[in-house]
């Protein structure tokens, strides 16, 4: 059944996820075997109404979430409980490679990464996975939330610090046609004419992706010198 619920987590299936929690409540605390969760899982697809769904069952059930549902969650209450029982964990990571503030940066909301900055929160911890990765690459290539992408920039984020093949920030803004981020990420010192490991400029990956008008204007920036 576990592998089954994983595929209707990701298919956004809440009735068969009820149905299956229905019949054996273990699954509410089933991980895969990397130890993510299922509700990890919920977030991670995108599905909001499952999600909803197993924080509320673990909430009647009194089944806490620990600290990296709760920063993925934007869950303050869970968050502030995990970091009180553990002070230590705010930089630790994940069973799949990730510390609380790369998730609250990617699926969370401003207010839970701010908690986590004000709680000591590494803005250069390395992912321990393929990505290599810092919050704010995470902040830049799922959620793009200004506010969460200003907190981490004004804590200390290099927005030219380099994730895995070369990128930096700039490229997840130029490829999401954000002018409004890459105009923030150069407002705090990025660089757009940084090459990626295959030669690709920010303004190039955003013409690839027929972003003209933002690939220009990344263009007229190193010319300009702000490379």
């Amino acid at each position: 059944m576990s592998q089954q619920l994983l595929k209707f987590i990701q298919r956004g299936a809440t009735a068969e996820v009820a149905d299956a929690v229905a019949a054996d409540p273990e699954l509410l605390t089933w991980r895969d075997a990397q130890g993510v969760s299922a509700l990890q899982w919920s977030i991670y697809s995108g599905q909001a109404l499952v999600r909803d769904f197993f924080r509320t069952e673990m909430a009647r059930t009194g089944i806490a979430l620990d600290i990296f549902e709760a920063a993925s969650a934007g869950d303050l209450a869970s968050l502030r409980r995990a970091l009180d029982a553990s002070p230590g964990s705010i930089n630790a990571f994940s069973s799949d490679g990730w510390t609380p503030l790369h998730l609250a940066a990617a699926f969370g909301t401003p207010e839970a990464v701010q908690l986590l900055l004000e709680s000591g929160a590494s803005v250069s911890a390395v992912s321990k996975n393929a990505q290599t990765n810092q919050p704010l690459h995470a902040a830049l290539a799922l959620g793009r939330n200004t506010e969460t992408i200003r907190l981490l920039l004004d804590a200390g984020a290099d927005p030219n610090a380099r994730q895995t093949a070369g990128f930096t920030a700039i490229f997840s803004a130029a490829a999401a046609n954000r002018r409004d981020l890459c105009e923030l990420l150069v407002g705090h010192g990025a660089s757009p004419g940084i090459l990626n490991d295959f030669g690709q400029s920010a303004a190039g990956f955003a013409r690839e992706r027929g972003h003209a008008e933002l690939a220009d204007w990344l263009e007229a920036l190193k010319i300009n010198g702000s490379s």
